[in-house]
């Protein structure tokens, strides 16, 4: 039997699913990172530098993954982070997601960007989401759009701050995704008619394709190259932490600024009235050379742990890379690429059966090293790891 045949358990056997079934300009799309993509691996990569402590002998029969974070309670400290697009990865790929997370005990992050619009994912959840914005030239775009999320019921902001300029990935060149060449075009086009499957499902059952948030802005906001134009128009490259305390004025549920990957921006984060911050590089999609986010996670959380709610994303993959954030100081972890693979896998039901495991893999995790509860999460249970391993025999 092939080895893309296999019962999909792990992000990378959705991975592997996700890229039969997409036409590869949208893999690529979330699979991608900013230019060489040195970032996007380190992610993933420094993960590995951090060891768990074992301990046995202790009572670990009633081990509990549960918290509190901003006011909810959570069955695991984990969210699913705002994906742009992601209703071209399933059909009403976001409310498929916030259904979800609904189910598992998790909030879903909406993005500014989305197939969907707030009203939608609304109308089929019971819970409220998450809302993720821009600073955008246009302040009285962000208003309505504020406005949309609370009349529906949002509670929590994701504000993020690291998109002053967009970031080069060059994969959406490759791809034709972006650009505008007639080359360009023709190899976009051929990449559709390759995946008949996601054409009828997505490309026409799965229609309106409109950025939903946007399209009373934009002209045929189902035209990649026009929102590109859009999008990129309104990126604030002025924007400083005036605009942060403008925007607290104006919204009076949780802030959570994301895209802090350096202690004095989380101080600033905290003062201008943030009630939590994501220390994230964009998943390594906008300034490639920067640190991996779990390397900059200890000396955010040192700085601000105290003041604030400290979240983290980029390059988990499963419950023990959870576990190690948490130990490093974060309060709950946000996942983006792996939700995304397992709903253009198989849907909501791929969705769910990968939070599932991400329970399981937590509850496993804490219970080997001999914690039952969350909070026994700490500096204590985890050591950086810093020398290469030397075979002997080699």
């Amino acid at each position: 039997m092939s080895k893309y045949n296999v019962v999909a358990v792990t992000t990378n056997d959705y991975k592997r699913q996700a890229k039969q079934r997409l036409p590869n300009f949208l893999f690529d799309y979330i699979e991608g990172g900013a230019n060489a993509e040195q970032t996007l691996q380190a992610n993933t990569a420094d993960f590995k530098r951090y060891t768990l402590r074992q301990r046995v002998m202790r009572d670990v029969s009633a081990v509990d993954t549960s918290t509190t974070l901003f006011g909810e309670s959570l069955s695991m400290p984990l969210a699913l982070a705002p994906v742009g697009m992601a209703g071209l990865f399933a059909r009403r790929g976001e409310v498929q997601a916030a259904r979800a997370a609904e189910k598992n005990g998790i909030p879903f992050t909406l993005s500014t960007v989305a197939i969907c619009s707030s009203e939608e994912v609304q109308s089929a959840t019971n819970q409220p989401f998450w809302f993720q914005l821009y600073m955008l030239r246009d302040r009285a775009l962000v208003l309505d759009m504020l406005h949309r999320a609370a009349a529906s019921g949002c509670k929590t902001l994701v504000f993020t701050v690291d998109l002053a300029l967009p970031g080069m990935r060059l994969r959406d060149y490759r791809n034709g995704m972006l650009g505008g060449s007639t080359k360009g075009k023709i190899s976009y086009l051929t990449q559709l008619f390759t995946r008949p499957g996601w054409l009828l499902d997505i490309g026409i059952l799965g229609k309106p394709h409109s950025l939903c948030n946007l399209k009373h802005k934009v002209e045929s906001a189902s035209d990649l190259d026009r929102y590109k134009a859009f999008v990129e128009s309104q990126f604030d490259p002025s924007a400083t932490w005036k605009d942060i305390a403008w925007l607290r004025n104006n919204w009076s549920g949780n802030i959570i600024i994301k895209g802090i990957m350096d202690a004095d921006d989380a101080k600033a984060a905290v003062d201008a009235g943030a009630d939590g911050i994501v220390v994230s590089n964009h998943g390594g999609r906008q300034l490639d050379g920067v640190s991996s986010t779990i390397d900059k996670l200890p000396s955010i959380a040192n700085s601000v742990g105290q003041q604030t709610k400290v979240l983290l994303d980029g390059g988990i993959h499963n419950g023990v890379d959870v576990v190690k954030a948490i130990a490093l100081g974060a309060d709950s972890v946000l996942i983006g690429r792996s939700w995304v693979y397992a709903m253009a896998a198989q849907g909501e039901a791929g969705v769910n059966k990968l939070l599932a495991l991400y329970q399981q893999e937590i509850a496993a995790t804490m219970g080997l090293m001999g914690v039952s509860r969350i909070e026994e999460l700490n500096s204590d249970v985890i050591e950086r790891f810093n020398q290469p391993f030397n075979n002997p025999l080699s």
